[in-house]
């Protein structure tokens, strides 16, 4: 007797042990998900039944977010293709470089929630243009600041934080309500390879420009141009999908979302969300420091080499890095994606924890090419680019991974939230601080060294070694995912099914064990 006493007679709906009755419609297992985990593919027919869209618009619609996401990336490294020549211009050091893309990763960071937030409540599509067209008008004043005004332009690229928010938060929201299982994973991989080729092409646009115009400002004029294209298309072509219907094959209204504070109490409850989110701030880390770093590492190597003239004040910095840089961003993005979706792919039938294992793999796997890269940087210019190809491509193995896990894990009306946040905690450990970071390094070294060319590349070279270090705990962060990630996924499923349900301050249910399970009765059933 004393023994039942013990056991709680209320407990949690989302406990890991409240598990339905089996045979319940949902449950991996029965009709309603396979074992593996894997979501029923959906014929042509019923899919667009489901989202109002046929096959080929909702292919259309990927190609235009994706266009949009190239667009995004090539504005942020833009800056980074010119950031030699934007030093000379505005006489600055490198912990001033670097709050360039702190301003701006800050800005966009802050803003992610407010857009998630709206994303999980109003029209997609609006949101994005308005976004973007803001984003565009920025970017453009931008390229008109005068040299003693250098606040201003850190004012201006903060602002352009408003356009990327409202985009990257809410976009692959529209690409999960368009697809399921391996349709949406080759979807995503689609999407973010946009984000290698743009930050390449980020690079060349900047370095290319500049050397047609002969003014570097020429450079930041490109994407605001290709962005009045953007909001055409987004306003034509993309249309607003039922959240969450395809998932639960069918065409009845959506999930109803719930309080904002519910979702972020949700959301903190989820190890797989929170461990990946980990994971991925580790490769925001490292993308962000090389994306702005690399290029002037290698031109600095290749002075301390004999191989270019150093860059002097009143000068233009002439070096084909920008362009070598951009051209293999480019391809080891291509080729990482590609590979980490379809190694995933082919091993999840198998194995259900596949997706944080690829990107554990990843990670670690990039770590030692990466510091190896900086340190052959002062023999051979050759080698160093070899192991940056090899780090690159093995760090890129992650982008669609990640979001393929988060829309797996999280409910279709917490996920632009979830992005939202994911954005936040990504760039507030990785990317908005870590350029800054290296730059401040760097000149806490240099001070220390008496001034040379030679300081200069070593003192970038050691404060870039910080990158190897972090990207082992990225990948011991997804290693940490891949213990939960099965459990995770499980309840997401079973809540879109509607056999699951939390209990919330708005519930009058309660949960009340029957037979080894918990089960919401009414609660007027139980005060008789």
């Amino acid at each position: 007797m004393a023994g039942s006493d013990t056991a709680p007679f209320l407990s949690q709906a989302d406990d890991p042990d409240d598990r339905p009755v089996p045979g319940t419609p949902g449950l991996p297992g029965s009709a309603g998900i396979p074992k593996s985990g894997e979501p029923e593919v959906l014929d042509r027919e019923r899919l667009q039944r489901i989202t109002g869209l046929s096959p080929g618009r909702s292919a259309l619609i990927v190609a235009v977010l994706c266009y949009i996401n190239l667009l995004n990336y090539m504005d942020r490294f833009t800056v980074a293709g010119v950031l030699p020549d934007i030093e000379q211009f505005f006489s600055i050091g490198d912990s001033s470089s670097g709050l360039i893309q702190t301003v701006f990763i800050s800005s966009y960071m802050v803003l992610a929630p407010v857009f998630g937030y709206l994303g999980d409540r109003y029209n997609r599509k609006y949101l994005m243009c308005g976004g973007i067209a803001f984003w565009s008008l920025v970017t453009l004043g931008s390229s008109f600041i005068p040299r003693e005004r250098f606040w201003l332009l850190l004012l201006t690229r903060g602002l352009v934080g408003v356009g990327e928010a409202s985009y990257s938060t809410i976009a692959p929201t529209l690409i999960a309500d368009l697809f399921v299982a391996d349709q949406r994973s080759r979807m995503l991989s689609v999407f973010y390879f946009a984000i290698p080729v743009g930050s390449g092409l980020g690079y060349i646009a900047g370095s290319k420009v500049k050397d047609v115009a002969g003014d570097w400002h020429w450079a930041l004029r490109v994407t605001p141009g290709l962005g009045v294209v953007a909001v055409l298309l987004l306003f034509l072509v993309v249309r607003e999908p039922p959240r969450g219907a395809v998932e639960r094959h069918s065409d009845s209204p959506p999930l109803s979302p719930t309080s904002w504070w519910a979702d972020l109490r949700a959301l903190a409850r989820n190890p797989s969300f929170i461990l990946s989110s980990l994971g991925f701030t580790a490769v925001a880390f490292v993308t962000g420091s090389l994306a702005l770093w690399a290029p002037a590492f290698l031109l600095r190597a290749r002075v301390v080499l004999g191989e270019t003239p150093p860059c002097l004040p009143g000068d233009s910095c002439s070096s084909s890095d920008s362009l070598i840089f951009g051209l293999i961003t480019c391809l080891t993005g291509v080729l990482g994606v590609g590979l980490g979706v379809e190694i995933s792919r082919r091993l999840r039938h198998s194995n259900p924890r596949a997706d944080p294992l690829v990107c554990a793999a990843g990670l670690l796997g990039s770590a030692p090419f990466l510091f190896l890269s900086l340190a052959s940087a002062r023999g051979s210019i050759v080698a160093t680019y070899i192991f940056i190809f090899i780090g690159e491509m093995l760090l890129s193995m992650n982008w669609a991974i990640v979001a393929d896990i988060l829309l797996y894990v999280v409910i279709p009306t917490r996920r632009s939230t979830a992005e939202a946040f994911q954005i936040v905690l990504s760039h507030l450990l990785g990317d908005a601080g870590s350029p800054y970071l290296i730059g401040l390094i760097s000149d806490r070294l240099r001070r220390s060294w008496p001034p040379s060319f030679l300081s200069q590349f070593r003192a970038l070279q050691f404060s870039l070694m910080l990158c190897a270090f972090v990207g082992a705990l990225g990948g011991a962060a997804f290693l940490g995912t891949a213990i939960f990630i099965e459990g995770d996924r499980r309840r997401a499923q079973l809540h879109v099914q509607g056999v699951l349900r939390e209990a919330g301050s708005t519930d009058d249910r309660i949960v009340v064990p029957q037979r080894g399970r918990s089960t919401r009765v009414p609660v007027s059933s139980v005060l008789v």
